[in-house]
């Protein structure tokens, strides 16, 4: 059985329409150097449904999977509980409605559900409005580093090294069309002077805390250096549960906030999909990209909601759009509003201390070990050590033996020579002694 939705009468009538001979000609204009035969990808056979379904089960056999040993990797992924109320409600009818929810009639389930979702983000970052969610954290970063230069007309964005490697490389691709972006030196464990760089061309200073290695940063000597430069401060926060316990950043200062949500209600999921957090001051509301939801009352006085504002679309607005995000993480933004609902403040708060006792405790057991050293001083749930080897080979020896032991620094910043060395773990509420004394013994014996 093939998977090839065309036949050979198919294309040969495509063809013929085009004018083109066969399908060698529709690729004339690639150099012969950079085509790659087929061959060279030692590909099996046509295989039917129970062959494919067989051997992708067998490639799927050789991943670990995170609940299956003890497993200590975040930079950007947590590792939490979600109920399995989650997972049960994201199903009910109430939910379902189709691409977007233009018509309020009829998807006023997932209207509320986003409403409610907004106001939760709003509390959390400290900030006046949120939209609807974006895809993840590294795009609502980008999307905020176009916002700022639209406000200020401005066009030059500083990244701070501490930002994760993967969200700088995305502002880069996405804002680097509109104005310069520079990113400071790499500090692992210490705030670098970002507000040296800060001038009259500065349109935002994009500061991430708890940093990529861990480190909580002060915001508000940042924030007030950019604001006396009439630059704006975008914060971003890859761990959203640390808002649990920490300073919100709009409470510091940051005029724009980009996080992303995926350790409330949503797994690891090998990558996403994920959910992106965008949370900005009342007076940029204007400027804000993706949608908002609004509460209102129908003709008969009844409380009701409706998709109050979404000037990004290309199909009204076109190049005056302020972005081309063209929906929300939809069941992503439900699940995490679900589960945020079940945790409340209190819960919430609970669930941050746990996280920050179990992250201390594996510090602590971990700096005591002879030729590793602890390098972030102040963290929330993750932190950095030095090994007295390269780390990468250290994480695949305690792979092997079925310890997940974090992510080594050289894989997010293969060019720093400085970052081989170093180690990124994190420890959530899902850690037992037993995963802490597994790493420990391992990680021993392979130093």
């Amino acid at each position: 059985m093939r998977y090839l939705p065309l036949t050979t009468d198919d294309r040969r009538a495509m063809l013929a329409k085009i004018g083109a001979p066969d399908v060698d000609a529709l690729f004339r204009d690639v150099p012969n150097s950079a085509v790659v035969p087929l061959s060279a990808f030692n590909l099996p056979d046509t295989q039917g449904e129970m062959e494919v379904d067989r051997g992708m089960s067998k490639m799927a056999a050789r991943n670990v999977a995170a609940g299956a040993a003890p497993f200590f990797c975040g930079a950007g992924a947590y590792k939490h509980h979600v109920p399995s109320a989650v997972d049960h409600l994201i199903q009910r009818s109430e939910f379902l409605t189709s691409y977007t929810p233009y018509q309020p009639e009829i998807a006023q389930g997932t209207l509320q559900y986003l409403f409610e979702f907004q106001t939760q983000v709003a509390l959390l970052t400290g900030m006046e409005v949120a939209n609807a969610s974006l895809y993840d954290g590294s795009t609502a970063t980008a999307e905020a580093v176009l916002m700022a230069q639209r406000i200020t007309k401005r066009g030059k964005a500083i990244l701070s090294g501490g930002l994760h490697p993967h969200y700088a490389e995305t502002v880069e691709t996405v804002a680097g069309l509109f104005g310069p972006v520079e990113r400071t030196k790499v500090t692992p464990g210490s705030a670098e002077d970002i507000i040296a760089l800060i001038d009259e061309q500065t349109a935002c200073v994009v500061v991430q805390s708890p940093d990529v290695f861990g480190l909580i940063r002060n915001l508000r000597p940042i924030a007030e250096a950019a604001h006396a430069k009439g630059a704006l401060l975008i914060a971003v926060v890859t761990e959203i549960v640390s808002l649990g316990l920490l300073e919100p950043p709009g409470a510091q200062g940051a005029d724009i906030v980009a996080a992303e949500g995926q350790s409330i209600g949503n797994g690891l999921n090998f990558g996403g999909p994920y959910v992106g957090l965008f949370a900005t001051r009342e007076k940029f509301l204007r400027q804000m990209p993706g949608r908002l939801c609004g509460e209102t009352v129908d003709a008969e006085g009844r409380r009701g909601f409706v998709l109050t504002l979404s000037t990004r679309e290309q199909h009204i607005r076109r190049e005056k759009a302020t972005s081309n995000i063209c929906t929300n993480s939809g069941l992503c933004t439900l699940a995490f509003t679900i589960h945020l609902s079940l945790l409340g403040e209190d819960g919430l708060t609970r669930l941050a201390r746990l996280n920050h006792a179990k992250a201390s405790a594996l510090a602590d057991k971990l700096a005591a070990l002879p030729g590793v050293e602890l390098v972030t001083g102040a963290f929330f749930n993750e932190f950095t050590v030095k090994l007295p080897k390269a780390a990468a080979p250290v994480v695949d020896a305690l792979a092997k033996k079925g310890v997940i032991a974090g992510v080594p620094a050289s894989r997010l910043l293969p060019r720093e020579k400085s970052a081989e060395g170093l180690l990124i773990l994190a420890a959530t509420e899902t850690n037992t002694d037993e995963d802490f004394d597994a790493l420990v013994a391992a990680l021993k014996e392979a130093i």
